[in-house]
């Protein structure tokens, strides 16, 4: 059934399209998907995809501890949640609006996450916790584009860094493209500074990049034994879809 469009809504941060079928909803943010959410299926070939994915490629095993730094709607921890039932989330957003609707249209509580209303950065400098996967995917909306409220990638992977385990990995999420690559090559840069190993993690369909850093990255043929985790067809497609590759 195909989606339609429910209302909008005006946060503090942003202005938000809910688009909704019987059975999935999507919120639409400076035209493109900002969130989604699907009644029985998980995975979009975007970059959600990208970063679930990247979350599983730890060498000593399955993170049981992940923090997620901008939650929008969920959509990563969904998956995650599906494929790590006994994983511990906690997240950080600055858009309280933004969690309410998706605790309203997304089904946000099924995740199980602690939640946190803050500034991610903010926050994370009086965080005294650790986890297995640190997740950045802090984007703020422009006029007309989406752009990451910290400008110098060094200094925000310095600040998040901390809370990693030690054989923790960190992903950041980049938008790809026009107007986005200059921040995408300084992010590269300085992953490869701040980490032994760095993999990008990429769908076809995507604009987006996953980079994941630690002092060892699992490669892509990591991710195989998670594909019959995911019974619809569709969502088996979209995983064997994903690619993984060494920064050089």
């Amino acid at each position: 059934m195909p989606l339609r469009r429910l209302h909008a809504a005006t946060t503090d941060f942003q202005d938000v399209e809910i688009w909704r079928s019987s059975a999935s909803c999507e919120f639409r943010v400076a035209g493109a998907v900002h969130a989604w959410w699907h009644r029985d299926r998980f995975l979009t070939g975007l970059a959600w995809d990208n970063l679930a994915a990247g979350a599983l490629l730890r060498p000593s095993g399955p993170p049981s501890s992940i923090l997620m730094l901008g939650l929008a709607g969920g959509t990563t921890l969904h998956t995650l949640r599906h494929l790590l039932p006994d994983c511990r989330f906690t997240a950080v957003d600055i858009d309280a609006a933004m969690v309410r609707l998706a605790e309203e249209h997304m089904a946000l509580d099924d995740c199980g996450v602690e939640i946190h209303i803050a500034d991610a950065y903010e926050w994370a400098e009086t965080c005294t916790d650790t986890f297995d996967v640190v997740i950045d995917d802090c984007y703020l909306a422009g006029e007309d584009d989406v752009y990451r409220p910290e400008k110098k990638p060094e200094r925000g992977i310095n600040k998040l860094r901390r809370l990693l385990h030690p054989d923790g990995l960190f992903l950041t999420n980049l938008v790809t493209g026009s107007g986005h690559r200059r921040i995408q090559s300084r992010t590269r840069a300085a992953f490869k500074r701040s980490f032994t190993t760095v993999r990008s993690v990429t769908t076809p369909d995507s604009m987006n990049e996953t980079l994941v850093g630690g002092d060892a990255v699992l490669s892509g043929s990591a991710l195989n034994p998670w594909t019959s985790e995911f019974r619809d067809s569709k969502d088996r497609d979209y995983w064997k879809r994903i690619e993984v590759r060494k920064l050089k």
